[in-house]
């Protein structure tokens, strides 16, 4: 229990760095950030994923995609806190010349693994990832990040086909499934539902779990990567803006920074003892 208390003041401050570096440079992706920093805390401080932050390029690390892109400040704050690269460094987000862009760049950052920004390439290049590896018989784990609204594009189907197909139970695919999008709620704009019926019919072994709740999101990942014979699918139900109650469960926050008086408040809630 020490352990999640310590991972959950983590993910706080996280969420605290979020606030900071989006008002800072005015723009970037506030909500699924947010949403999402339980699971990036869990992943990268909660022993997870095997990797070297002094030697990113280690043969033996565990391959992490965040295919959904557009959420990059949160994987840059977990990689800053993983040792990656200063936490000092993240003030630099969005800048000119700076090695954090408003999508992640394989050349630029230390951790990243592939450049993202159109929405279903990550997925598709962690399937040939997970391919490759298997064909040379290396034990690595490859890790893909999806958000539910990305879902939407054909070619992550078609990357879900392939990895069923070739049994890849090196893969496992977390479902960042928050329900919101930027143009609203996703079963309005595209149903998505029944999502987990969908995965299984692609040869996926599913696994569900509260994204939000830290235990139960590392207890899920732990079980999952049990599974053998199948892809692995982890459909995590996150709340976009999680721990501002004003930016809570609203798509307006997909892509829209805080004004300083906003970002005021947002610190207040999450600094509050």
């Amino acid at each position: 229990m020490e352990k999640i208390k310590y991972l959950e003041e983590k993910a706080n401050q996280f969420r605290i760095d979020i606030i900071k570096m989006l008002t800072d440079v005015k723009s970037g992706h506030t909500g699924g950030s947010l949403g999402t920093a339980d699971m990036f805390c869990s992943l990268y401080l909660g022993g997870l994923l095997k990797y070297d932050p002094q030697n990113p390029k280690w043969e033996g690390r565990d391959y992490f995609v965040l295919s959904n892109g557009h959420i990059c400040p949160i994987f840059y704050v977990a990689l800053a806190h993983a040792g990656f690269f200063p936490i000092e460094e993240l003030k630099t987000l969005r800048r000119l010349n700076s090695r954090l862009q408003g999508h992640p760049h394989r050349l630029d950052t230390p951790g990243v693994e592939v450049s993202a920004g159109s929405l279903g390439q990550g997925i598709s290049v962690a399937v040939g990832m997970a391919i490759g590896l298997k064909s040379d018989n290396k034990p690595n784990q490859v890790v893909c990040m999806v958000g539910d609204g990305e879902l939407e594009e054909g070619s992550c189907w078609e990357a879900f086909m392939s990895a069923g197909r070739y049994h890849l139970d090196n893969l496992t695919v977390i479902v960042d499934r928050n329900f919101l999008q930027i143009d609203g709620n996703t079963e309005e704009v595209s149903r998505l539902e029944p999502l987990e019926n969908k995965f299984r019919s692609f040869n996926f072994d599913v696994f569900n779990c509260d994204g939000n709740n830290i235990e139960d999101f590392i207890n899920t990942f732990s079980r999952a990567k049990e599974s053998q014979g199948n892809p692995r699918v982890i459909i995590a139900k996150t709340i976009m803006g999680k721990g501002v109650s004003f930016m809570e469960n609203h798509h307006e926050w997909h892509g829209k920074s805080p004004t300083k008086e906003e970002a005021e408040k947002a610190l207040a809630e999450l600094t509050r003892e």
